[in-house]
């Protein structure tokens, strides 16, 4: 069996990762390249690194995913690459999903690489299974391509008139005590023929820096992200989610910028919707984590980003003996910022609104380390291409309250989707600045 072999060497310049980005692309059909901005963010950004080729793979569909990857993360403790669909839900409760899907990944799928190249202590490390200077060559000798300039408009499945309607209905289940706060989402999609996903993450990369940026490959299916959002990380014994509620979006007058800031920090109804997903979230993590460990180490911290302010909050705990890492995710899964609460009933009442099914959106993207270690995003602020039908999508949402006024939500909408028009060449349609 090949196995890597490990090398460092100094660090190359910026434009190295853009390269590797390019060429593992067009080389390999499983790629994860890990692409953080630079961020002061608590507990670290995602690692900055791509993964490449499959040494070993396992890929699943929801009913025995989580078991498939734990037989083989446990059979060959190594570094794993892959991601988590929204769909597993049905596998943890007795859930269903049966609308139409554009992207095409599996529930779930993971890859051990022939090529692992990463960020640490100041070097570029290399794991790979062939001569490590021979692909630094290959990669520093790539072109890079130029960004796409206009590519046709993706179009909403959900028109206006009808999201502000099912807003209203929402609040009506909330009023009638269904729910006590639900993540609706609308869908945009375009047919396109033989689209560069690589030339396509470049591009969103300029026009967007978040802590858990990423590319990824499986097959003929791609994802071109910009999440600002960690779903779930583990260090040592301690487990980490820092789920997202509470969005303002920014403005070029630094006056005004501060003053949405601000706006955003004392919103009621902001710190309502973030409080009740941290409380989900501390849920979430009591099933894996010892009585009395969990903390609240951050509530309702202000992070800015390019296109948005965010309201974040900080869970930690740690985790009880016996817990394995596969399990720790898969009780927490999916994430609470992207269902809302209670989490069944809102998973409900997702697919019965909801005219799209998520597919990768509202899953994790990230990476087991060989110790059990992991780390993965929140598969928000994302395109994804489906090489099979031609259809390049994203999916934007917001948290629905009983507070919510449907024109502010649909507003957004529009200021999440920002970038990723931009990264197509659009003239993204402006949201209102005063959306929050």
């Amino acid at each position: 069996m090949q196995e890597r072999q490990l090398h460092s060497f100094p660090l190359p310049d910026a434009s190295f990762w853009q390269k590797a980005v390019v060429w593992a692309n067009a080389h390999f059909d499983r790629v994860l390249h890990l692409a953080p901005s630079r961020y002061e963010y608590p507990h670290g950004t995602f690692l900055r690194g791509i993964a490449c080729g499959a040494l070993e793979e396992v890929k699943a569909q929801a009913g025995e995913a989580f078991e498939a990857l734990s037989v083989a993360t446990s059979a060959q403790p190594d570094w794993w690459f892959g991601h988590l669909g929204y769909d597993l839900k049905n596998e943890r409760e007795d859930l269903q999903s049966h609308n139409p899907v554009q992207q095409g990944f599996h529930d779930l799928a993971f890859f051990r690489p022939k090529h692992w190249l990463y960020e640490a202590q100041g070097h570029l490390v290399i794991e790979s299974i062939e001569n490590p200077v021979g692909l630094i060559e290959e990669i520093q000798s790539t072109p890079l391509p130029p960004l796409y300039t206009v590519l046709p408009p993706l179009q909403p499945h959900t028109l206006k008139e009808a999201y502000l309607a099912t807003v209203e209905r929402l609040r009506q289940h909330i009023e009638d005590g269904d729910v006590y706060e639900i993540n609706y989402c609308q869908e945009f999609s375009a047919k396109i023929p033989e689209l560069d996903m690589a030339r396509v993450f470049l591009a969103l990369q300029k026009h967007s820096h978040t802590p858990f940026g990423a590319f990824y490959r499986c097959e003929d299916q791609w994802m071109a992200g910009a999440s600002p959002e960690r779903f779930l990380k583990r260090q040592g014994q301690q487990l980490i989610s820092q789920p997202i509620k509470g969005t303002a979006p920014r403005h070029e007058d630094a006056v005004l910028d501060q003053k949405l800031k601000i706006g955003l920090r004392e919103s009621e109804k902001e710190r309502a919707e973030n409080l009740m997903i941290v409380d989900l979230v501390r849920n979430d993590l009591a099933r894996s984590c010892r009585a009395g460990s969990i903390t609240v180490e951050e509530l309702f911290g202000l992070y800015s980003f390019p296109q948005v302010h965010q309201m974040i909050s900080t869970v930690t705990g740690f985790l009880k003996e016996g817990i394995t890492s596969v399990e720790a995710i898969a009780r927490a899964f999916p994430m609470g910022s992207m269902t809302g609460a209670p989490k069944i009933k809102v998973m409900e009442l997702i697919e019965q609104y909801e005219p799209a099914r998520r597919g990768l959106f509202s899953g994790a993207v990230g990476f087991f380390t060989p110790t059990g270690d992991f780390d993965f995003n929140v598969v928000i602020r994302s395109l994804f291409y489906n090489a099979d039908n031609q259809k390049l999508s994203y999916q934007v949402g917001s948290a629905i309250t009983y507070d919510s006024v449907p024109e502010q939500e649909y507003q957004e909408c529009l200021v999440k989707a920002e970038a990723m028009q931009r990264a197509l060449g659009s003239t993204p349609q402006k949201a209102s600045p005063t959306v929050r």
